[in-house]
């Protein structure tokens, strides 16, 4: 197949190239036409297309924003270098072409910038920011925004292995002494000798239920939170054994919706009198989800994220990448019914197909799944 760049992602400049860590390096970009900027908000990220380095069909990637949206006129992407574990893996195709090709003054191709994942601004809550290894990267944005534009109260909390893999913590150190109810707490899971007598952390292992309790005053949180799998289910169960409600928990996680859900509780008997559980119809708003193949019916959940997670929260995996609307690999055939987006789609979405990941019933459909 031929190897051409879709002329919807805009030609950017990398301005600057800025080692952060041994496995992090930031890039900087502009636009060749400054029209091509577009304002963004905290948590945002933004899709890289290369051409695939073998011929085959360009690789699209998504990245979140590390900049603040307050510097008008360029991006900051903060990337990992995630080699394949074997040579015809392309999990790292980008983030090795990024790191080992891309230099000052190359020219990268981007559209952008899209995602849900976005600060409130509008609330005047406590803030949690939670990030694993290079999940620091929507955080760091977020973190700039609270600071530089609110007072909330906020709580930095940073899992990484070590100082060296440590990306942005000068940054970090910076913000959080531009003013005064900005906390920061680092946890390496393998602190080197020089970190301890640098004295780079603060505590050691994994972050723990004690650790946040002896960090947090009670109160009422937002927690926003991005990383590895293991690390979001692990801070999930957590914030919700502490209270913090699960509405007022965001996240950027590009791994099954279903690796998150919380063991569910047991049954419990109310003693309200008079109050009745909402019935199925109510929560549902009297639409089905039904798959074709197999004849099997779900009464909808409109609390659910989009018909992906709802799936997922079901038993049901379908194929995904991105949960963004970019990357395609979620589509599948509509049988009847309608949807809407939440998110629009980079590509046009056939007749007959949706794609799971940014879409919610508007009635009951049909899915030839």
């Amino acid at each position: 197949m031929p190897n051409t760049l879709d002329p919807r992602f805009r030609p950017f400049t990398v301005r600057r190239k800025v080692r952060e860590s041994t496995t992090i390096t930031s890039f900087y970009l502009e636009p060749i036409d400054p029209a091509a900027w577009r304002p963004f908000e905290a948590g945002q990220f933004l899709t890289i297309q290369i051409p695939h380095p073998k011929g085959g069909e360009p690789v699209i990637r998504n990245y979140t924003v590390s900049s603040a949206p307050s510097d008008e006129g360029v991006y900051r992407i903060t990337v990992k270098r995630e080699p394949g574990l074997t040579p015809d893996m392309a999990n790292g195709i980008v983030s090795c072409w990024l790191h080992d090709t891309v230099e000052e003054g190359t020219v990268v191709h981007i559209d952008g910038p899209r995602g849900a994942f976005k600060l409130n601004k509008a609330s005047h809550q406590p803030v949690i920011l939670l990030s694993g290894g290079v999940g620091l990267t929507p955080t760091v944005s977020m973190l700039k925004v609270l600071v530089r534009e609110s007072d909330r109260p906020v709580w930095f909390v940073h899992a990484c292995d070590e100082g060296s893999t440590h990306a942005l913590r000068e940054e970090v150190q910076g913000l959080a002494q531009e003013r005064d109810g900005v906390h920061v707490h680092y946890c390496y899971r393998f602190p080197t000798t020089d970190d301890k007598k640098a004295g780079l952390f603060h505590s050691t292992g994994f972050i723990t239920r004690e650790t946040l309790q002896s960090l947090l005053p009670l109160d009422y949180y937002e927690a926003y939170m991005c990383g590895p799998p293991p690390f979001m289910q692990a801070m999930y169960d957590l914030l919700l054994s502490l209270g913090v409600e699960k509405s007022k928990i965001a996240y950027e996680f590009f791994g099954p919706a279903s690796l998150l859900a919380p063991s569910k509780p047991k049954a419990e008997t109310s003693s309200s009198a008079g109050v009745a559980p909402p019935s199925a119809e109510a929560r549902s708003g009297g639409i089905e989800i039904t798959l074709g193949r197999s004849n099997a019916k779900f009464e909808w959940d409109r609390t659910s994220e989009s018909i992906l997670s709802f799936l997922e929260s079901n038993g049901i995996e379908p194929a995904f990448s991105c949960r963004a609307g970019v990357c395609g690999s979620c589509a599948q055939g509509l049988v009847s019914g309608d949807v809407e987006y939440l998110e629009e789609p980079l590509d046009d979405v056939p007749a007959g197909r949706v794609l799971l990941c940014c879409s919610k019933p508007v009635n009951s459909v049909v899915l030839d799944l």
